[in-house]
């Protein structure tokens, strides 16, 4: 069954109102019938099941017929602050995190990176944001998550003071991993912070430390930048058990 996300104002009391993007999919490329059931959600932590009743030139209309709390969300939000990679990475990033439950992504401009948005950044956000919505239906999410626009390293730090505990994968770390600073946490928000290319500069480091930041190894390989993120999270949520 196809699951699409829609704006709060297009869910009525017994029905759904379909239109632009999704409704074009729905027609189009589905190539659905009246009488058909798709997934519906708002973002709301709930997914409604609904019949298709209209299909008009641009709108498709949906009567409701369940609605059920969506299970897939993980009640430990993961806030990635992730160093600009070069070329299409930054797609694979965002794919493969929220497939996994990140929650939040937020792009970072650090002193290894590399590439240049000038003059496309809003484009890139939209873009990156399209991707986040796009693994969020694939992977049956109960919300999309959110893609903001680049800041810099130093903002990154000042922003990530409102979770709970932020960790910063740092290949001179030997000792200290996930598991051993996971089984005392107490919280539902956490932060990861992971470099560009050539990885994070020893100020940023010490930054980071300096705001309690907390550095952690991954193991005894170097990660690329673009598995580091992906690898990171799903180590969370397991050790979460979520």
């Amino acid at each position: 069954m196809a699951k699409f996300f829609i704006d709060r104002e297009n869910l009525k009391d017994d029905y759904v109102e379909i239109d632009k993007d999704n409704a074009n999919h729905i027609i189009n490329a589905l190539r659905c019938k009246i009488g058909e059931e798709i997934e519906i959600s708002i973002g709301d932590g709930y997914d409604y099941i609904c019949k298709i009743s209209k299909i008009e030139q641009g709108k498709v209309i949906a009567d409701i017929v369940d609605c059920f709390g969506n299970e897939s969300e993980p009640k430990t939000k993961i806030t990635l602050y992730q160093g600009l990679p070069k070329s299409e990475k930054m797609e694979l990033i965002i794919q493969k995190c929220v497939e996994l439950g990140i929650d939040t992504i937020v792009p970072v401009v650090t002193d290894r990176t590399i590439v240049k948005l000038s003059g496309k950044e809003e484009k890139k956000v939209a873009r990156w944001n399209k991707i986040s919505e796009s693994a969020s239906k694939q992977s049956r999410r109960g919300k999309i998550p959110k893609v903001e626009s680049p800041i810099t390293f130093k903002e990154a730090i000042l922003k990530a003071k409102e979770n709970n505990m932020n960790i910063i994968p740092y290949e001179k770390e030997e000792k200290t991993n996930i598991k051993s600073i996971i089984k005392d946490f107490k919280g539902d928000k956490i932060g990861v912070f992971i470099g560009p290319e050539g990885g994070f500069s020893e100020k940023e480091i010490e930054l980071a430390k300096e705001n309690s930041v907390i550095p952690i190894t991954l193991g005894r390989r170097i990660l690329r930048t673009e598995t580091a993120g992906f690898v990171t999270t799903n180590i969370l949520l397991y050790e979460l058990e979520e």
